[in-house]
């Protein structure tokens, strides 16, 4: 199983030198791939609908409101990594232009010589829909499929020629192309989110799962997919472990040897979000690495 960590993108680093200092070092310990995830903003209203996830009257969890881009985080890591793939996990794909966004991953895949993994998802916040999507939180599901079939295109040979009736683009030359064909992982554990994942995608990005519940949700998907005509092995699965404090490291590698025997392929661990400076994310990612070499 692959394994990798996320990036630090938050109010305890400091932006200027933490995310490179970072992304070279866990590439050093020998860790498989970076992520950055992506929050637009934090409401200060969190009652009802506002609230964390939409449930009414959730806080959101502080650091939400200091988070940098994704893109731009992973674009400054792969400036100074050669091997590690780099994650977006996961990006929300409804609050961006979709022809933009395709070019701008497809950019970040050649200027990393390959390595961009697109985890993407609907989206929840009805905060971040109104300030910024170009279709209302009723439609994203509409609007992540939009995505996927621009992306499709853009990322396809020129001259790239579409038109849904939304978004119209003319026989066009699209540079630069990726590396590689970029794997698509998603979100999500509904019926809809599901289904479009055995249509559409290369695997399967959930979190907060126990290792039994992601078995027998990813050998549904498996099913689905091949009901589809499609290889069901295709369908893989990259798992988000969280941890919010460092004293649970044993815990993490005993979840992560108990997701790889359930089939998953892929796995990375929030560690920024449990240290406190970058000298302590650099100390618990080298006690991270030892234990998972001492498994």
């Amino acid at each position: 199983m692959k394994i990798g960590i996320n990036l630090p993108q938050t109010t305890s680093y400091d932006l200027a030198a933490d995310v490179t200092v970072f992304a070279k070092a866990a590439e050093g310990l020998g860790f498989d791939s970076l992520w950055a995830y992506d929050r637009l903003l934090t409401p200060e209203d969190q009652s009802g609908r506002h609230g964390l996830y939409g449930m009414a009257d959730v806080p959101w969890p502080e650091r939400y409101g200091y988070t940098t881009d994704p893109l731009i985080t992973l674009a400054l890591a792969a400036a100074v990594t050669e091997r590690v793939e780099l994650g977006t996990g996961i990006l929300v794909a409804p609050l961006y232009g979709p022809v933009r966004l395709a070019k701008s991953l497809a950019a970040l895949d050649a200027a990393s010589g390959g390595r961009v993994i697109a985890g993407l998802g609907a989206g929840w916040s009805v905060d971040e829909f109104e300030a910024a999507a170009p279709r209302p939180i009723g439609e994203r599901g509409a609007a992540l499929d939009e995505f996927l079939d621009v992306a499709a295109a853009v990322w396809g040979p020129d001259p790239v020629s579409f038109d849904n009736g939304r978004y119209r683009v003319s026989p066009s030359r699209f540079n630069p192309k990726p590396v590689r064909r970029i794997p698509i992982v998603l979100g999500g554990r509904g019926e809809a989110a599901l289904e479009r994942i055995a249509r559409r995608a290369d695997g399967w990005l959930p979190t907060g799962m126990p290792a039994a519940a992601v078995q027998e949700t990813l050998t549904r998907l498996r099913q689905m997919a091949e009901k589809r005509g499609r290889d069901p092995y295709e369908i893989n699965c990259v798992f988000q472990v969280g941890i919010t404090d460092l004293g649970e490291l044993g815990r993490v590698v005993d979840d992560l040897g108990a997701l790889e025997r359930a089939g998953v392929g892929h796995a990375y661990v929030t560690l920024p979000s449990a240290a406190a400076n970058v000298a302590e994310l650099l100390e618990a990612a080298g006690e991270l690495s030892a234990r998972l070499r001492g498994r």
